[in-house]
């Protein structure tokens, strides 16, 4: 049965316009938003994590793949490989949003969690999007019904970050009916037990504009094929318990209907693939997140030293309220992300799967940020757990050191954290250029509010108005520094890594700290509007020293000395009181035992 939600927004809201804009929290899809049935995802998903995938650590982690593809299998059983594929290939064809909501609530166990989503992530998606009819109805029920599982093989060991100059080839038979893979790929994950691959080659291209060249191309390869092998597993730091190996390829013949997708395309696969691949990693990291955060205060009550719990100490409480702000804000950041793009994906034909593409990747800066957002959340959360349990948090029996193991993987996978802060940058700016975001008139506007005089705050009220202040102000920071790098580089901007990379930070800080407040307006509540308005405050002084970073780079002397007067005029805001809005956010906490929102 679908699981459809109600757009949240009358009308569409472009891909990265929220620099340039000021939703409202009816625009935005938090929890609070969640359907009765999204809600019985959730629990559902939570419950056979904790009751039958829990249990099974221990034969999970040593590497007991018919634990893995057992526990897959029962979870097939109750609907959660299926979210993503259609009903007459035996789906449930839920929403994105229900699909987020079962990678976030699988996550309980990192090497399951990680193996899970492979599957029905990037293991699925390629043929629900690109196969064609025959194709769907030979693997689709399988990979629905947990028989099969799926892998994606896309790096290798000299192309991870440049995936499309692979050096795995593939070459048309004489005759036409088959294709042979000779190459190696590296780091993929279900590659000691999947059932099928989606392989990515370069091949010669015959027709069109690049005829005669060889172009990324994908093609659906299954176990046990002649030629082809898989590695010996990777020993890894974390998510030990997932199968991670090469797929090495020695004549390797094919027939030609796995080709997937176009000879030469294999690129619209990849990234299109990979923007699914980025907003679910951010669900699945809070899901971990929220775990360590439990595990943590449970430990800091029980935990006593010097007569009394160790929750009760000021620094402890600060570390309790950071983790549960991180978890909080990252809720808003995921679902504000898959509810725009379930609501750019209302009206649109099921079939009509190039438009579904289209419309996800107009999000693509999104995904991006919720990949590095949440990422980075999560590595903070598991480092103050794991400070929490303190010596015992570097024992192996406790909760807190495979968190702090399984949890770094994710600044790498679906693409490395700087990459996608490059593409965070880039397709702003691309976006800028051709006029699909009006960027470039909100900086020209900025600068000539900037040379009219002082700026007027304008005037809000509530528990929230200094948070809505200083987001207004992120905004403009952003916007004055995006527009003294361009001028400074032009159209040579994205050979600045650094400054692009930083201007990245800028542009994450303000969609999350906007994604705080608004779901802190929504709700409404002391704990909530707190937590809101220390994250305002702390990513506030983020943003203005990366601007800070900024044009120091891209200006000197009288203008740097100008610019610098300006960005202090930006900057200028009355402070927050941290101490005490922590100190009453883990004291909720810790009287309800867990996170409780």
């Amino acid at each position: 049965m679908a699981t459809l939600i109600a757009p949240t927004a009358a009308l569409r809201i472009a891909g990265g316009s929220f620099l340039i804009s000021n939703p409202s929290p009816a625009d935005c899809f938090f929890p609070e938003d969640f359907t009765q049935e999204h809600r019985q995802i959730a629990q559902t998903t939570a419950d056979f994590a904790m009751h039958e995938v829990v249990p099974n650590s221990d034969a999970i982690e040593a590497k007991d793949f018919s634990v893995t593809r057992r526990l897959i299998k029962e979870a097939a059983g109750l609907g959660l490989t299926a979210a993503d594929i259609p009903e007459e290939y035996g789906g449930m064809e839920m929403d994105k949003a229900s699909s987020a909501i079962i990678a976030e609530n699988i996550s309980k166990q990192g090497s399951f969690s990680v193996s899970f989503s492979a599957h029905t992530g990037i293991g699925t998606l390629p043929l629900v999007w690109y196969g064609t009819e025959k194709q769907k109805l030979r693997y689709l029920p399988k990979l629905a019904d947990g028989s099969y599982v799926g892998a994606y093989a896309l790096s290798e060991s000299s192309s991870g970050s440049d995936a499309v100059n692979a050096s795995t080839r593939a070459v048309l038979s004489a005759d036409g009916t088959s294709y042979t893979l000779n190459g190696e790929k590296m780091w993929i994950t279900n590659g000691g037990f999947a059932d099928i691959f989606t392989v990515f080659a370069k091949c010669l291209v015959t027709e069109g504009k690049d005829a005669g060249k060889e172009r990324l191309t994908a093609f659906l390869v299954e176990k046990g094929t002649p030629g082809f092998t898989p590695g010996k597993e990777e020993h890894k730091l974390g998510i030990r318990g997932s199968s991670t190996t090469p797929l090495i390829f020695r004549d390797c013949k094919i027939p030609v209907g796995n080709l997937l997708g176009e000879v030469g395309k294999g690129h619209h696969i990849a990234f299109n693939i990979l923007n699914v691949g980025r907003y679910k990693l951010g669900n699945a990291a809070i899901g971990a997140a929220r775990g360590a955060f439990n595990n943590g205060l449970r430990y800091a009550k029980d935990r006593k030293a010097f007569g009394r719990s160790i929750c009760e100490f000021g620094l402890i409480q600060e570390k309790l309220a950071n983790m549960a702000i991180g978890v909080f804000v990252g809720e808003a950041v995921c679902y504000r992300t898959v509810g725009l793009i379930d609501a750019a994906l209302t009206g649109v034909e099921k079939d009509d799967t190039r438009e579904i593409q289209r419309r996800i990747e107009d999000y693509a800066v999104e995904c991006s940020i919720v990949k590095v957002w949440a990422s980075e959340m999560l590595d903070m959360v598991v480092d103050e757990n794991l400070q929490i349990f303190a010596g015992y948090g570097y024992v192996e029996e406790y909760p807190a050191e495979r968190a702090y193991r399984d949890s770094r993987i994710n600044r790498i996978f679906e693409g490395t954290n700087e990459i996608n802060r490059l593409i965070i940058t880039g397709w702003m700016m691309k976006s800028a250029m051709s006029g699909k975001l009006a960027l470039i008139p909100a900086i020209k506007s900025l600068m000539d509010e900037v040379m009219a005089g002082p700026i007027l705050k304008e005037d809000l009220d509530g528990a929230l108005a200094g948070a809505f202040h200083l987001l207004a102000a992120a905004k403009k920071l952003t916007l004055f520094a995006a527009g003294g790098a361009t001028q400074r580089y032009m159209t040579k901007i994205a050979d600045e890594q650094e400054v692009m990379g930083t201007l990245a930070d800028m542009i994450i800080e303000v969609f999350a700290m906007e994604s705080a407040v608004l779901r802190a307006e929504k709700m409404g509540g002391d704990v909530p509007v707190a937590m809101a308005r220390v994250y305002a405050a702390t990513a506030f002084e983020r943003t203005e020293l990366a601007a800070r970073k900024i044009i120091a780079a891209v200006a000197e002397g009288d203008m740097l000395r100008t610019q610098a007067a300006i960005l202090r005029r930006l900057s200028k805001h009355d402070g927050e009181d941290t101490i005490a809005l922590r100190r009453q956010v883990a004291r909720h906490f810790i009287e309800a035992g867990k996170y409780s929102l």
